[in-house]
Formats: C-alpha cells, sequence, structure tokens
C-alpha cells in the first residue's frame, strides 16, 4: 500500500476523510506530555474525533523504549482496542516511531493514522513506513516496516516549536538536498533557518517529503536505492548513541547535520565529491548547529557505536557517500584511518 501523503490546509476535513477511510471501531489518540499541551487543543473539539480515547506517554527520545510500548499495549487492551481499531499518532518522531510499531503489532496490527507536529516528523520519521524503539542502547534497534493509513502534514504546528527542534528536523531537509539537485540544495542554503518564514517553509517540507517518497517508493524495504536517505546517519547515529551513553542528549537533526559533516568529507576523499560545495554546506551546518564537543580518545568508541549500525553487513561499516549533489553512492566502506581522518576534519575543519 502507498501511503497517502495529505498537505493539510483543513486539518479537520483531512483527518474527517482519513478517518472515513480507516471505517474503525473504536478511535485512540497517541500524545506525549508535550503534544498533549501543546498540539491535542488543535483538534480535541472535532466531530470526527468524538469519543476518542486518549493515551499520553512521556516526551523525549528516552522514553521510546520496551517499557513504554508495553504500557501502550496495556492501555489498548485495557480500553476495549480490537482489530478494526484505528490510532492516530500525534506528535513527533518519538510518538510516530514508538505509536507507529504498537499498531503494527497490537492483535498483530490495527490501522494508524500520523500526523506529525515537529519538522523532523514531518519530513523524515513519519513517512516511509519505519516504526520502531530503541533497545539495548541502540537507536531503532526493534521495528517493522508498516505504513501508516495517511500522514496528514500541517506546518501550523510548527508554531509550538522552539529554534533547535526547527532546525533539527531542517538537517534532514538539507540531506534530502543533497541526494536530490543542486537547485533544491542551493535553496536550502539560503533559507533563513533562524527567522524562518513558516509560508515558504510548508513548500519547502512538501518537496522534501516529494524527495523521500519517490526513493521509498522504488524501494520500500532498504534493499538498494532507500539507502541514499542514510546520508549522515552512519556517523550521525553514533554521535546521537555517543551523546545519550554521556548523559548529555542530542537532538536527532543535530546528530544527522554534524554525521554529514564527517560523510561528505569521506565523500570528497572518497567518491570525488567537489570540495566547494563540501565547505558550503559544512559551513551552513557550522554556523547554525554549532559543535559537537568530542577527543580523538573518544574515536574508538564512536568507531565501535558504528559498528552496531543496521545498515552493515557482516561487520563491515556501511555508508552512503555522494559523488556530487544528487550522485548517491550506496554500500561505500572506510577505513578506520579514513574514519579518524573524517573526525579530525570535524574537530579542526
Amino acid at each position: 500500500m502507498k501511503q497517502r501523503i495529505v498537505i493539510s490546509q483543513c486539518i479537520e476535513r483531512d483527518i474527517s476523510d482519513a478517518l472515513r477511510g480507516c471505517n474503525s471501531d473504536k478511535l485512540f489518540i497517541i500524545v506525549d506530555e508535550t503534544t498533549k499541551d501543546l498540539c491535542l487543543p488543535v483538534i480535541r473539539g472535532f466531530k470526527c474525533l468524538e469519543g476518542a480515547s486518549l493515551i499520553a506517554i512521556k516526551p523525549t527520545d528516552a522514553s521510546k523504549n520496551l517499557e513504554t510500548l508495553a504500557d501502550v499495549w496495556k492501555r489498548l487492551g485495557d480500553g476495549g482496542a480490537t482489530r478494526h481499531s484505528c490510532i492516530i499518532n500525534l506528535g513527533g518522531g518519538m510518538v510516530t516511531d514508538l505509536g507507529g510499531f504498537a499498531a503494527s503489532t497490537f492483535k498483530r496490527g490495527v490501522a494508524f493514522i500520523n500526523i506529525p507536529t515537529t519538522l523532523l516528523a514531518m519530513v523524515d520519521a513519519s513517512v516511509g513506513g519505519k516504526t520502531g524503539i530503541n533497545f539495548n542502547g541502540l537507536k531503532n534497534e526493534i521495528g517493522v516496516f508498516n505504513d501508516s493509513e495517511a500522514v496528514i502534514i500541517n506546518t501550523g504546528f510548527l508554531k509550538t516549536l522552539d529554534s533547535d527542534n526547527i532546525r533539527s528536523g531542517y538537517a534532514e531537509m538539507l540531506k534530502h538536498g543533497l541526494i536530490s539537485d543542486e537547485e533544491m540544495w542551493a535553496r536550502l542554503l539560503t533559507f533563513d533557518i533562524r527567522q524562518p518564514d513558516l509560508g515558504v517553509l510548508q513548500g519547502m517540507v512538501a518537496e522534501s517529503i516529494g524527495v523521500k517518497e519517490r526513493i521509498v517508493s522504488e524501494d520500500p524495504h532498504e534493499t538498494g536505492i532507500r539507502k541514499a536517505l542514510n546520508l549522515g546517519h552512519t556517523v550521525g547515529h553514533a554521535f546521537e548513541s555517543f551523546a545519550l551513553r554521556r548523559g548529555k542528549p542530542i537532538l536527532h537533526g543535530y546528530a544527522v547535520a554534524f554525521g554529514l559533516v564527517c560523510e561528505l568529507y569521506l565523500s570528497c576523499i572518497k567518491t570525488n565529491f567537489p570540495t566547494e560545495k563540501m565547505r558550503q554546506t559544512v559551513n551552513y551546518i557550522k554556523d547554525n548547529y554549532g559543535a559537537f564537543v568530542f577527543t580523538c580518545k573518544d574515536y574508538d568508541a564512536l568507531l565501535e557505536l558504528m559498528k552496531h549500525d543496521k545498515k552493515n553487513t557482516a561487520g563491515t561499516i556501511n555508508f552512503t557517500l555522494l559523488g556530487g549533489i544528487g550522485d548517491i553512492r550506496i554500500n561505500q566502506t572506510a577505513t578506520k584511518d579514513e574514519m579518524f581522518e573524517a573526525f579530525d576534519f570535524f574537530r579542526e575543519g
């Protein structure tokens, strides 16, 4: 089933249309405590949501775990959910990932609708059918591919976001520009992310989702070209896990932005990505995302975390690199020395 993406101008009508397609016997809305306060009031009074049961979970990625998942399963069961019920996930990537996985596994799968409320969830987490939880200290270690009935994108929710969370989502948009074409990439590098125009951003979000949709439709289960979407993520996930381990978590998009710096450097030395374009992108990232602090004593720990990445084969770290903007090179590898060189570049570049 191809996931239906709705760029929403009237959210009540679009939710109503999506629910009509589900024809459910019982409706549940999953939120976290933040979206319960900031986003639920936007939709709470809609006629199509009358009688819906609310499941609120704790916020942040630290809650994307087995304990929270089991709690959601229990509350679905206690609330009388059946195989014909429907779940609306209203929130950021943590809510759409965990809520999607709960829906995919409860009674072997119930219908769900994603309403992403963060920029990151709009352009990345809620689109493409990936669901899951973190496990054993690793990001998204357990999960399934399963499309929602619909993803309803309404950039009005972005008014509730702080600057850091806008930037976090924008990093995935930068990645989409890098794997798409020079025009999109250039437009992204000239956008003022510090004082974003939400009207302009809505069009850019639609374009960004279009890039992801196109790639996912070619390769739904990540056997080939979908690996393009992993640009920045092999190193980025290691930074993210490392930060979590240190007790100083960083937002996913920041980790991806920092990962892009290292992987664009690798692209320069391994697949001839143009140095000038690498510098322009890296400068934009440094200007808007700051730095991630680590020392050469941390290199081995970061490398070890990269070895756990799901895209690896037989212990070999697998990268997506670029030969140019839109020139995607999947299944690339790097030696320990090359990786350490990329870390040096990140810290000193």
